[in-house]
């Protein structure tokens, strides 16, 4: 299985420490965000990895190149301006093949079984991983019922963790352009074409300069 890391977001909230270095590079246990994702999906197997930025992009090239020092083969989509999560994905897909890949926020941490993901069969369009609505999100994204998806009914109210797998049909009839994925996700889900599974482990969303520096901590108490 193929994998694309997001990388393109300006991060905003994360200044001053990204007014000259992308958030995808900041570090954190002496090595940058996206050096642990890569880490993680090459010890799940994943090899083949493409990552989207735009930001600063040029020093995340300079310092992964092409991957072959992490052990995998990275490949670049160049997004001249940000073209949102929906069309920073479809810009990627002639990078991606036809099956379904692992889509990863580079921004985010969290101790999920990669592999397991991996292998479970996907019968729709999109598997995410949802978590427990965080303090910053307390209404959540959507609600899990039964293995599915939904926007409202029933079922447990949670967050998107970033972590998903994908089918690149989910992206049939679209343009290219600026757009966000979470639409195409919801009109999936209105033909019941989304699956999700619970996560409940330790994820954390490293959007802000507090958030890297309790991922900080937290790696400190696991390793002592």
């Amino acid at each position: 299985m193929k994998a694309m890391i997001l990388a393109a977001g300006l991060g905003n909230r994360m200044r001053p420490l990204t007014d000259h270095c992308p958030k995808p590079l900041l570090k954190v246990a002496g090595k940058p965000l996206i050096e642990h994702q890569i880490n993680r999906l090459v010890a799940a197997g994943i090899t083949d990895i493409t990552i989207n930025h735009a930001y600063l992009g040029e020093q995340i090239e300079a310092y992964l190149q092409d991957g072959r020092e992490l052990g995998c083969r990275i490949r670049y989509s160049r997004e001249s301006t940000p073209l949102e999560t929906g069309g920073g994905i479809f810009q990627a897909l002639p990078l991606l093949g036809d099956e379904p890949f692992l889509l990863i926020n580079g921004d985010i941490w969290l101790d999920a079984d990669l592999p397991a993901l991996m292998q479970a069969p996907l019968t729709g369009l999109a598997h995410l991983v949802m978590v427990a609505n965080p303090e910053h999100h307390p209404v959540g994204d959507f609600k899990l019922h039964n293995g599915l998806l939904q926007v409202g009914g029933e079922g447990q109210a949670c967050t998107y963790s970033g972590l998903a797998i994908l089918s690149p049909k989910l992206f049939d009839g679209c343009e290219p352009g600026v757009f966000k994925l979470a639409p195409l996700l919801v009109a999936a889900m209105v033909n019941q074409q989304v699956q999700g599974s619970y996560f409940d482990g330790y994820w954390l969303d490293v959007g802000t300069p507090q958030r890297l520096a309790e991922l900080e901590q937290h790696i400190q108490d696991k390793t002592c």
